[in-house]
């Protein structure tokens, strides 16, 4: 049998929980019942895998029972050429079997910067002191 990692979202949400637990023995915290974080668009984090991990990572934790809101951040891109600012483009390319940033303007087709949307952030945390 095989099982397929998400090794991506493991090392991710591994770091999330890592962050929230030294901030809650920080704050010397009974127990964590909310995590809010954000997760852009161009991390291409699957938000199922990081819930997914969350609960794996968090049992017999402070945070164990805790509620995980994700919010995703759009990617966007500003074209230093016409000055378009927007969201970006992304293509399912079967051929790579994940979605692909067209990092060029859909206005001009010039070279665009990537503005946001590759972040991934803890927001907020709920505990209880």
């Amino acid at each position: 049998m095989r099982v397929r990692v998400e090794v991506h979202e493991y090392t991710m949400t591994s770091w999330i929980v890592q962050g929230v637990l030294r901030e809650a023995e920080r704050r010397k915290a009974k127990k964590v019942t909310e995590v809010q974080i954000v997760i852009g668009e161009l991390t291409f984090l699957n938000p199922d895998q990081v819930r997914f991990w969350y609960d794996i990572l968090t049992k017999d934790t402070v945070m164990d029972g805790s509620r995980l809101i994700i919010e995703i951040e759009p990617g966007r891109i500003k074209c230093p050429k016409c000055g378009y600012e927007g969201r970006i483009r992304c293509d399912e390319n079967p051929l790579y079997h994940i979605m692909v940033p067209t990092l060029l303007c859909p206005k001009c087709n010039g070279i665009a910067e990537i503005q946001g949307g590759r972040d991934c952030i803890i927001k907020s945390i709920r505990l209880v002191v």
